[in-house]
């Protein structure tokens, strides 16, 4: 509260009383006039209610609506142009499997691959190896059996670590022979020429068409089954034995199996000692033909074939290798 001081003053009509004190503040006053536009310079002042403020801040994203009802199913659409009926073209698939197909012509000059083949190399045809009793075949129809350079005995025994012997008394090798006049009784062959004569070649070849062999046990060639051809025909092989226990057999699934060609012998001995010769002690093994289905394995019980013709036509029975077709 503020005072002021209290003054006399004297006027020429007398004396006039000391000033009061100060009143109590009045009420407000009404709403000036508004003022007039501001320079640039200046603070502007506040705008009159009917004028358009500046726009407000971006506000908050509402929260995800609920999913809407499904719709009602459109109306059909127009039925469209009628279409052409024509065979599908059918792609060729890339065939990249590779198959082996070895051939034996049981003769001096090599084979050709079949139709869809092509060779690999040219060689001798090997049956089966013996050292010291024991025997390892080869089977006829892989590349094993089909040995680039012929020798009379082509491995050797090694019985210590720096000690190796070739051409012991008890290693052999049995080679496929050809249709040569066997006489059991003449001296072993040792001229190589002589015994080059003698020896089966053969071919790899390879091919894009799987391999299988099907024996009928009949006088006739079985059909190849669907969706395979015929690569050759031949005689059901089935196994050699030497001397002893040794021998080897055939894999009847193998295209070594079938031969084309039927001799007696069926091989060629070599021995250690650098000759080759026919033995009466080696024995080959065939398929036989069973053509009475009623009483299976029954049939030819005991019966002796005399002479080729017989045992061609009643006795040893017939194979077909077959390819499966190239889609």
């Amino acid at each position: 509260k503020q005072w002021y001081q209290r003054r006399v003053v004297i006027t020429a009509g007398g004396v006039t009383g000391l000033i009061g004190d100060q009143g109590p503040a009045g009420e407000p006053g009404a709403k000036g006039e508004t003022g007039a536009p501001g320079n640039d310079n200046e603070e502007s002042a506040p705008a009159s209610s009917n004028e358009k403020g500046e726009p407000g801040q971006k506000g908050l994203a509402g929260i995800r609506g609920q999913k809407g009802e499904p719709g009602i199913d459109g109306a059909d659409g127009e039925q469209g142009p009628e279409g052409v009926c024509e065979p599908v073209e059918v792609v060729p698939r890339c065939n990249c499997d590779t198959h082996i197909v070895v051939r034996h012509s049981q003769t001096t000059s090599a084979p050709e691959c079949p139709t869809g083949y092509i060779s690999q190399w040219t060689g001798y045809s090997l049956v089966f190896f013996e050292g010291n009793g024991a025997g390892v075949e080869q089977d006829l129809g892989t590349t094993g059996s089909c040995l680039e350079t012929f020798q009379v005995m082509p491995f050797m025994q090694c019985s210590s670590p720096d000690v190796c012997q070739q051409g012991l008394r008890t290693d052999k090798s049995f080679w496929l022979g050809v249709d040569a006049e066997a006489d059991f009784t003449v001296k072993p062959m040792s001229s190589i020429d002589e015994i080059d004569n003698h020896i089966s070649r053969c071919n790899v070849c390879v091919g894009t068409s799987e391999v299988l062999t099907r024996h009928s046990f009949s006088g006739s060639a079985p059909n190849c089954p669907n969706t395979y051809h015929e690569l050759w025909t031949g005689y059901s092989f089935l196994m050699v034995s030497s001397n002893g226990p040794s021998g080897g057999s055939q894999d009847l699934a193998s295209s070594g199996s079938c031969l084309e060609n039927f001799f007696i012998p069926t091989f060629i001995e070599c021995l250690g000692r650098g000759t080759c010769a026919y033995y009466i002690t080696n024995l080959d093994y065939w398929l036989a033909q069973n053509p009475d289905i009623t009483q299976p394995g029954m049939w030819g019980m005991g019966n002796v074939y005399s002479g080729i013709d017989d045992i061609l036509d009643n006795g040893i029975s017939r194979c077909t290798v077959c390819a499966k077709d190239i889609m």
